[in-house]
């Protein structure tokens, strides 16, 4: 166990331990799943070229379902604070592997975990992803703590549908 495991950790942990990542890039989807420490299957995106990319939702704050309309709003909200910081970014949605609970969320490059941390904080998170070159992190937004793991990522061409977002932050 890592050292910053022991610190506090949300009530929902071992979820967000579990969660699976969709990461919408120009051409193609990658889902990035939690793997045992070590593991690194698959590329890392070149979007990012080595950056960490950060995974942030505004979603169900405090860990709470909010409506549909809440969600989007907060959303909306985020996306103009990442624009307006001149962050990179890509449409992600997060949730469990069976695709049961699924949240918008942003894939962000250029941020430290401090300000990844800070970010999901306030937007009402428990805690936020950090997907490295060599390691996932689950980073508590309120403590310390961290869990890492390995990670594999596996591509699948992205639907030629139009959803009024484009990779890279641009819309």
């Amino acid at each position: 166990m890592h050292p910053s495991e022991t610190a506090v950790t949300p009530r929902n942990w071992d979820l967000y331990r579990t969660a699976v990542v969709d990461i919408r890039f120009r051409d193609r989807i990658v889902r990035v799943e939690p793997r045992p420490p070590g593991t690194a299957g698959g590329s890392f995106p070149e979007p990012a070229g080595g950056a960490t990319i950060h995974v942030i939702t505004a979603w169900n704050p405090l860990g709470r379902d909010a409506s549909p309309e809440a969600n989007a709003g907060a959303h909306r909200l985020l996306r103009a604070e990442v624009r307006g910081r001149g962050l990179t970014w890509w449409p992600a949605v997060g949730g469990d592997v069976s695709g049961t609970h699924r949240e918008e969320s942003l894939a962000i490059a250029g941020l430290s975990d401090t300000a990844a941390r800070d970010l999901g904080r306030r937007f009402g998170q428990d805690a936020v992803f950090a997907w490295a070159p060599d390691a996932w992190h689950v980073l508590a937004c309120d403590t310390d703590a961290a869990a890492v793991s390995g990670w594999a990522a596996a591509e699948r061409a992205a639907l030629q549908v139009r959803t009024g977002v484009e990779a890279g932050g641009v819309e």
